[in-house]
């Protein structure tokens, strides 16, 4: 029996070796190129098409954005299912395949749909009394859609945290390294949808729609060829199980035992280190006195400490499962207060093109800029941002803060939330600005007329839209991989989608009421004609809504409590972190290490 248990240890250490010789920056090549042709494919698809909606299909204005609004929301929305399919039994290597053969179904439908001319409703340059797509048009669009929103279900949850997972992402590594991880994933995202919104729209505008949306199905396909080529050199972690169950049970145990009374020594609550080894690879979480009442989860009754089977987890949980749900419930505000930063910058790929579709867009009198390629700014500013924070602004924050990061996720994301109600105050600003010249030039009632006034006046809000991303967007994101579980990490990543899919469902939300009770004479937001429109009110109306937003994000903000972890350290057994952090009795006496994070790390 000692024989078969050293073989067994012996198995076991090959196996973690093997792990550890897995991973790293040799990855990066085919993760990142699989993620670049995806965000290339998706930004080239998704970038015009309010264009094609309105130019080629024929449809109003509104009911066009609210098209591309609520497809865009479901498409952040089923990461969620994506994520729970890769962290409950599917892993995120295979969640990402089949994700991408299926959004690579969905390019393909829309792609053939613009080539044929029976799939589309005859052209209408003069833009009076045109004819819509029929019905089997709109079909054949709300399918090609729908294909490429289930399929960014499974993509999207898992690329960013199937990278991350190449690395050692412990709080003592990450301080080593020097960069961040998530802020140069997302220097290449913006470096793929630069590439698009300069090449694909062109092409979109002046070439034709079928070369125009059959570029990106061909970077779709080299995407998912690129991922499988990599395959012998990724590190795959095993999935832990449904996380909702787990969830679940902590909750219905802690409801059974809601009369029990909790031991004044939390110490005396069930841990059970072989049980989480599977959810806990990196460490485990350590009891909080935070939401005490989920607690009665982990309480060990008479019967439970006697029986030497195998707990039922509907009745006992462990203490890392426990901190898990509170880990969640803790996130969930901050989280939410995402949702309304994606609803004040959801007319960017929408009333904006409107807009800039007005303006003089010449560089040269023989080129124009097209109007949906203005986002190249955005994204400009958030490559620029990129280097000039990690270079610049990180060294020089951490002399005050003495923080490795220079601030944290939760200061990062404040000042994303003041830059972006700085730009939506410039944009208001701009339409103003943009009817006066209409005006002063009797071109208010022209719809189709240019108006002269330079299609720059655009960038500030477009570059401070950008500067807001970098804070916010890169900051929530990385919070949320943080301070996840890591058991659940693609799930946690999915409510950074799901944010973005509330926040445009109720930016459509914002746009239908607006619409419709604005009045019919002087609409706020008009189908046809923009310069009889009151754009820069639904803007003020926006920031409004965002400054009530900052002030609730700061309130959670300032109450939040970071979740603890105990980091065993390479070299040293799970045991010794135990007697450093004190045991079971709470008499070990090594040296504990409490970071203003939360973590805690085992020496000897």
């Amino acid at each position: 029996m000692s024989k078969n248990m050293a073989e067994d240890g012996v198995e076991e250490k090959r196996e973690i070796k093997k792990q550890k010789e897995l991973g790293g920056l040799r990855t990066m090549p085919f993760i990142l190129g699989n993620e670049i042709c995806d965000k290339f494919a998706s930004t080239g698809f998704h970038a015009n098409m309010i264009t094609y909606l309105t130019e080629v299909l024929n449809m109003p204005l509104v009911p066009a954005s609210n098209t591309l609004t609520n497809f865009s929301g479901t498409a952040s929305f089923t990461p969620l299912i994506g994520a729970l399919i890769a962290d409950s039994f599917a892993g995120r290597f295979w969640t990402i395949i089949v994700g991408s053969i299926i959004y690579e179904l969905g390019l393909v439908s829309i792609t053939i749909s613009s080539v044929l001319p029976s799939l589309r409703p005859p052209p209408c340059p003069t833009k009076e009394n045109c004819k819509e797509a029929s019905d089997l048009q709109l079909w054949i669009l709300y399918i090609s859609l729908l294909l490429t929103s289930l399929g960014t279900g499974g993509i999207r949850p898992c690329v960013v945290t199937f990278a991350a997972d190449q690395f050692d992402m412990s709080k003592s590594k990450v301080a080593s390294r020097g960069w961040n991880f998530f802020n140069w994933y997302y220097f290449s995202m913006g470096m793929a949808t630069l590439s698009a919104l300069t090449i694909v729209v062109y092409i979109q505008d002046n070439i034709g729609w079928g070369w125009g949306l059959g570029l990106p199905t061909i970077a779709m396909a080299l995407s998912i060829i690129a991922f499988l080529v990599g395959s012998p050199l990724y590190k795959k972690l095993k999935p832990g199980g449904s996380p909702l169950v787990r969830l679940a049970q902590v909750i219905v145990a802690a409801v059974k035992k809601r009369k029990a009374d909790a031991p004044a020594d939390p110490s005396l609550l069930y841990e059970n280190k072989e049980l989480d080894a599977t959810i806990s690879v990196n460490g485990r979480l350590i009891h909080t006195d935070q939401f005490k009442w989920l607690d009665k989860a982990a309480i060990v009754t008479e019967g439970e400490a006697t029986n030497s089977n195998p707990p039922n987890l509907w009745r006992l949980a462990t203490v890392h499962r426990v901190e898990e749900l509170k880990s969640i419930v803790r996130m969930l505000p901050l989280w939410a207060a995402g949702i309304l930063h994606v609803t004040s910058s959801s007319h960017q790929h929408s009333f904006t093109i409107q807009q800039a579709r007005t303006m003089d867009r010449h560089l040269s009198p023989s080129f124009q800029i097209p109007p949906a390629s203005l986002s190249i700014f955005s994204i400009l500013s958030v490559l620029i941002g990129i280097v000039l924070y990690e270079r610049f602004f990180v060294p020089l924050a951490r002399r005050f803060t003495r923080n490795p990061s220079g601030i944290t996720t939760l200061q990062r994301m404040g000042i994303g939330f003041m830059v972006n109600i700085l730009a939506t105050i410039v944009s208001s600003l701009v339409e103003i600005k943009r009817k006066a010249v209409a005006a002063d030039h009797n071109l208010l009632d022209k719809p189709r007329a240019i108006i002269p006034i330079s299609v720059f006046w655009l960038v500030p809000q477009f570059a401070l839209h950008g500067v807001a991303e970098i804070f916010m967007s890169i900051g929530h994101l990385e919070f949320l991989y943080d301070q996840s579980p890591e058991s659940m990490r693609s799930t946690s990543v999915a409510l950074f989608w799901i944010a973005i899919a509330m926040g445009n469902y109720l930016g459509t939300l914002m746009v239908t009421l607006v619409h419709k009770y604005t009045g019919k004479s002087r609409n706020w937001l008009p189908d046809r004609n923009l310069n009889r429109g009151r754009l820069d009110y639904y803007y003020w109306l926006v920031t409004g809504i965002q400054v009530l937003n900052l002030i609730y994000y700061v309130i959670c903000a300032w109450l939040y409590t970071y979740k603890p972890i105990e980091e065993v350290v390479d070299g040293m057994e799970e045991d010794d972190a135990d007697l450093a952090r004190g045991g079971k009795d709470g008499s070990g006496d090594g040296d504990v290490e409490l970071a203003r994070t939360g973590t805690v790390q085992a020496q000897r």
